[in-house]
């Protein structure tokens, strides 16, 4: 193979075989054998495939162009996801440095995206693209110039070897004829006329041949000098392209960046800070005391009829002869309104404090204190009528102590009075004749009974107790049976 110098600054070109048939003056036939015209069509075909090569990156480019554009619709559907205020947005702090602040860089960095897009999109379209159409149609202008040049020159040729062609012909027709005729023929069929007339069209033949070879040799270096600026002008094409998209997506990468260092600057407790500040009226405040039953006021907490006039445990004798304890500890209370509660015990939290037992103390009868012990005998009304103590009966009290015992005898009967009960101790004083013979006297403020089983005057000792009286009604011992009976009214 034969190499040909390229142009300044070029690579040589390497020429093909088929080019043999230019490479000497000297030919061993006057028609050469090669196509003068597959030079030039090689060339043509060359230039047609650089022509698509380009052709592919305008579609490339287009079609990314276009790609960008769609991107940036696509961008503008993600922004209207985040494009109305947030729901409830008066739980998050307005200001900068809260969430509301990292979803107001959010919009703008998403239509920082979707303007980033279209910006690309501009760019493709008006910078890289005019390059590759430029050089699309110097492609199409150096295959223009080939086909009027090195391959106009080539159809000369093509035809200048068809007259040559002919005249061999001839010349082989006239010296075949002057073999046959002995020699005799007319001038113009004379051989060696004929060979000159053949050598005049070899030599324009050969003439169209160098010329042709001369312009293809040009045509060659030019294409090494040609493919070298396609090249160069790609390379400038790609650097384009790639100075945009690359921006782009540096710039979608800083953008999103963005997003999430603004999201991460966001401290932790920021926004339950500003949240706690703006409601600090409505959430509770973890330093205030917390509620306690003593510290609450509530209206008729300290009426006169709520407080007790005595209140504290006692020891109420069983009831039940095979307790083996005899007594229970209880916790009782005198109220104002004349009542003796029992409560299993001084707790209001646990459960609700319903008084197990209720004694209206002005139907009783309270005996005398016997050290810490007394005794009372009434109805028990807190449960009606299903009350396992609905009929009046006598409870044994054992106080702390005798002093203790006198102080709630001595409130009991300041609660009483003159009650109805206490004609029983002035009827049964005025019947008798003495002291009274029952084991229970009445309530008196003056003159209280002794609580103890004392003998009746003509009769025997008894322990029966003394029935209560109806309210409005005194009574008398009955001398025969040790029992109370009604006395009517005066």
């Amino acid at each position: 193979m034969s190499q040909k110098p390229g142009m300044p600054g070029t690579h040589p070109v390497t020429m093909p075989i088929r080019q043999a048939s230019y490479s000497s003056a000297l030919s061993d036939d006057a028609i050469p054998t090669a196509d003068p015209s597959d030079t030039s069509g090689l060339l043509e075909e060359r230039l047609r495939a650089w022509k698509h090569a380009v052709g592919y990156l305008e579609d490339y480019v287009s079609a990314t162009e276009k790609v960008q554009k769609a991107h940036a619709k696509e961008y503008e559907k993600v922004l209207k996801t985040i494009n109305n205020p947030l729901k409830e947005g008066h739980h998050f702090d307005q200001g900068l440095g809260g969430i509301a602040s990292v979803f107001e860089n959010m919009r703008l960095n998403t239509q920082g995206l979707a303007n980033s897009h279209l910006e690309t999109e501009q760019n493709l379209k008006g910078s890289v693209l005019p390059i590759l159409d430029r050089l699309h149609k110097e492609i199409k202008n150096k295959s223009k110039e080939l086909s009027s040049g090195a391959a106009k020159g080539a159809k000369e040729v093509d035809k200048a070897r068809n007259t040559t062609q002919k005249h061999i012909e001839l010349l082989g027709q006239q010296t075949a004829n002057f073999e046959s005729t002995g020699g005799k023929m007319h001038s113009a069929e004379d051989p060696y006329v004929v060979k000159r007339g053949v050598l005049h069209r070899l030599s324009a033949q050969v003439l169209h041949e160098n010329n042709n070879k001369h312009d293809l040799i040009a045509v060659q270096n030019n294409f090494a000098q040609f493919e070298h600026h396609v090249i160069e002008v790609i390379q400038q094409a790609m650097m384009s392209f790639n100075q945009f998209v690359a921006g782009q997506a540096q710039k979608q990468q800083e953008l999103y960046g963005d997003m999430l260092a603004t999201t991460q600057r966001v401290p932790t407790d920021f926004e339950w800070n500003q949240f706690v500040q703006r409601n600090s009226n409505i959430l509770i405040n973890p330093n205030a005391p917390e509620r306690t039953v003593e510290g609450i006021a509530f209206a008729n907490q300290n009426h006169r009829s709520t407080q007790p006039l005595i209140e504290g445990t006692l020891e109420r004798k069983s009831r039940n002869k095979l307790s083996m304890s005899g007594y229970s500890t209880g916790y009782y209370v005198v109220t104002p309104s004349k009542f003796l509660h029992e409560f299993k015990d001084n707790d209001n939290l646990r459960k609700d404090p319903v008084p197990e037992l209720s004694i209206y103390l002005p139907d009783a009868v309270i005996g005398t204190t016997a050290g810490e012990k007394f005794n009372i005998k009434g109805k028990d009304v807190s449960k009606g009528i299903g009350s396992k103590l609905s009929g009046s009966s006598e409870i044994s009290f054992k106080a702390h102590s005798p002093a203790d015992a006198q102080k709630w005898a001595d409130v009991i009967k300041s609660v009483v009075g003159a009650s109805p009960a206490a004609l029983l101790h002035t009827n049964t004083m005025s019947s008798m004749g003495s002291a009274p013979a029952s084991p229970l006297s009445p309530v008196d403020q003056k003159s209280p009974g002794a609580l103890q089983t004392q003998g009746i005057t003509g009769g025997s000792n008894v322990a029966s107790p003394v029935s209560p009286m109806g309210q409005g009604q005194a009574g008398v011992i009955d001398s025969k049976t040790g029992g109370v009976v009604p006395v009517e009214k005066a």
